[in-house]
């Protein structure tokens, strides 16, 4: 068992139960009890900007974390206290480069003829996150081509993000610096603070979390992912070498059914047994 441990976790139907399937009573008061410890650090990982995250940890009584990695990996925090999000501009100077000195306007601009990609709201954009809602039936692939070849003609590097929106029923392309994504600003995280491979790990349930998921980071995805983000994870854990490094749950932890929090504290517990103690007894004590 490491002296410390890095928790990061994704939020939106991750840690938070707002998807279609049902959530294990008592799995995010377990969680709490465990992110509380000492030995550990918590990360939330997720496509939202501060104010939301900040409802959310407010909405669903969650953890304050220690720090925050948002918008999809371009924004990193450090979380001294609620009213004290420390930004980590260093972060952002160094995703910068990717674009060349272009800007968000910049990148908008290059995009705006193709009538297929629908501008997301203007608090779901930030400096280096350019977002889109996309019809399901649209050609990602093809689209993926031809944004590509623009950038490239314009000198950006630039990453594109695939997911979902279950509950909408909507495609979604985010738009990032090539540096920038959950991996990547994790593995900077990590350096910044000693962590290792060893000492690390990742939850997730969406396409946006499947560069982490078929990393060396330990990953679990959760019970209530998507069939095909499941085989995705699977083939590119395999391919690049790492299929020890994804679990995916399957309800098979205290009695729960392995959605959401209870399929994080699964992976936990299976990467990290010793953390069995730190989860139930503490929660017993809790109880007294």
């Amino acid at each position: 068992m490491p002296d410390k441990l890095l928790i990061c976790t994704d939020m939106d139907r991750t840690l938070i139960p707002n998807g279609p399937q049902a959530e294990s009573p008592l799995a995010r008061q377990y969680f709490s009890n465990l992110v509380n410890r000492p030995e550990v650090l918590l990360t939330y990982v997720t496509g939202r900007h501060q104010k939301l995250v900040e409802e959310a940890i407010h909405n669903y009584c969650l953890p304050l974390p220690d720090f925050v990695i948002g918008d999809v990996g371009t924004t990193i925090y450090h979380v001294e206290d609620a009213t004290t999000w420390e930004r980590q501009l260093g972060w952002e100077d160094h995703i910068a480069q990717d674009w060349c000195g272009k800007t968000h306007a910049d990148l908008k601009d290059l995009l705006n003829d193709i009538h297929v990609l629908q501008l997301q709201e203007s608090s779901k954009q930030n400096h280096f996150k350019l977002s889109y809602y996309v019809p399901l039936e649209a050609n990602s692939q093809a689209l993926t081509t031809l944004i590509e070849q623009r950038f490239k003609e314009a000198d950006i590097k630039a990453r594109l993000i695939w997911s979902i929106d279950e509950l909408e029923g909507v495609g979604l392309l985010d738009v990032l610096p090539a540096n920038a994504s959950k991996f990547h600003a994790i593995e900077a995280l990590m350096k910044m603070h000693g962590f290792t491979y060893e000492n690390t790990m990742f939850s997730g349930d969406s396409g946006n979390d499947i560069e982490v998921l078929a990393s060396p980071i330990a990953a679990v995805l959760v019970a209530n992912s998507q069939p095909d983000v499941r085989e995705l994870a699977t083939l590119l854990a395999n391919e690049n070498g790492h299929p020890d490094k994804l679990y995916i749950a399957g309800g098979n932890f205290h009695g729960m059914n392995g959605n959401y929090t209870a399929g994080i504290l699964e992976g936990i517990v299976h990467y990290y047994p010793d953390t069995i103690d730190w989860i139930l007894n503490d929660s017993i004590n809790e109880t007294l």
